[in-house]
Formats: structure tokens, sequence, C-alpha cells
């Protein structure tokens, strides 16, 4: 199959477990570093499927990089190719499908559950009604129309969206434990003044071990089902 194409867009917030998970059955994939300076494509032909990553800036910012993403995701739309965005990236796929990305009314920093807003999508055969997922985000996107509301939290209420063979997450299904450290360290600023809605860096890590086995356990099902479409299978209502 052709390539799954990664963009990464700051270092730190790479494709971490989804990375593991086109290891395991063995598909390709290319990444397209916009951190350093790499060029984004202007045409899906290669494509087999498109994943978006991370990132602390916003969609929109004046950056160059990302008029060019919106374009490519409109391209693979059209052309009826999977794509898949985490947190920053649901939020292009959000704006290049017309929807508005604003603040949320708080930010929704580390581990919160998710629970199922739509009454039945194939999406989201084999998770449970609620989960706990990974946070990280100031922002949020609105549902374009046309797709279809799939989880929300108690901070925010767009957690995920799909669009025919499009899927975008606001949280952080990606993590692994090496990441969640990191990204404390990093961004410890933002953890000065926890609350209801922000954990602080030791909550954060708190049993991580079983946090983050039982979120892989979440990731395995969304990107299998997100994969099915990737090798060809039909599209999902």
């Amino acid at each position: 199959m052709k390539p799954i194409y990664i963009f990464r867009h700051i270092g730190c917030e790479g494709p971490g477990y989804f990375a593991e998970f086109l290891n395991r059955y063995r598909i390709p994939s290319h990444l397209i570093a916009t951190d350093h300076g790499d060029h984004v494509p202007t045409s899906t032909a290669d494509m087999g499927g498109l994943v978006f990553m991370g990132g602390p800036m916003s969609v929109n910012d004046h950056l160059p990089w990302i008029d060019a993403e919106l374009n490519l995701i409109r391209q693979a739309q059209q052309a009826g190719l999977p794509v898949l965005g985490h947190c920053l990236g649901g939020q292009l796929i959000a704006k290049a499908l017309g929807a508005t990305v604003q603040p949320n009314p708080v930010k929704e920093i580390g581990w919160h559950d998710v629970k199922q807003s739509a009454k039945s999508s194939p999406w989201l055969a084999g998770l449970p009604l609620s989960f706990e997922a990974f946070h990280w985000h100031g922002e949020t996107f609105g549902i374009p129309e046309s797709a279809v509301h799939l989880l929300e939290s108690q901070w925010c209420r767009h957690q995920a969206f799909s669009c025919g063979r499009t899927l975008a997450l606001q949280f952080h299904v990606e993590m692994t434990e090496p990441m969640i450290r990191e990204w404390a360290d990093l961004y410890h600023e933002q953890l000065n003044d926890p609350g209801a809605s922000v954990q602080s860096r030791d909550a954060m890590v708190s049993d991580i071990e079983m946090r983050i086995k039982s979120l892989n356990a979440v990731a395995d099902v969304l990107y299998e089902q997100w994969l099915s479409l990737a090798v060809g299978n039909a599209p999902f209502a």
C-alpha cells in the first residue's frame, strides 16, 4: 500500500504510540516534520492516508505550513482518503472542513474522562461508553457540517467527530509514558496553577503505567477502525 504520511509540527509531539501501531502491522509511513522545515506536499497522489499530530501553536496563527496542510486535508477529503488528526491535527481538520477553532472555556490538561455522544457509530464500536484520555489544549474545534459528533468531556464538549473516512480527535490518544513526562517538563509553566480541569505534574504521572496501558487499548480500537479505511475497505457512514 501507499505510505501513511504523518505531519509533525514540533519535535516533542511526534506520532508516539501511533508509530508503534503502524510498525506492528508493517504499514509504511513517511514523516513530514514542519518543525525541521520539511515541505508540505501539494498532492495526495502518493499517500495512503494522512495523519496530523499536535502542537502548541493555533490553527489560526499565520504560519507558512498551515494553509498548505489545510489544502491537503481538503484534497484528501475530496479524494476519499483516510485522514486522522490528534488535538491540533483535529483542529486543522475542522478548519479545513469549514468549522471554527476558538478558545475553550477552560484549559484541559491531564487525565480526564471522555464519553460517547453519538447514539451509534462504527467508529465507537469496541469502546466503552466512557474512558479516561489524556488532554493538553486551550482551544477547541467546532463540528463541521455533515460531520458526526462522537465524543465529549466535562471540560470540552467537542472531543471527536467523523466525516466519511476522516476522524478528528481533540484529546491525545497517541501518548506514551516518556511523552507525558517530557511535556510535563517542557510545559511546566502551564501546570503552576492546577485545578479541576488542569492537573498537577504529580497527578499526571500517578499510576502512569496503568493509565497508558488503558489509553493504548482505546488507541488500538480507534486506529484499527481508521487503518481498515487506509488499506482500502469501504468507508464508514
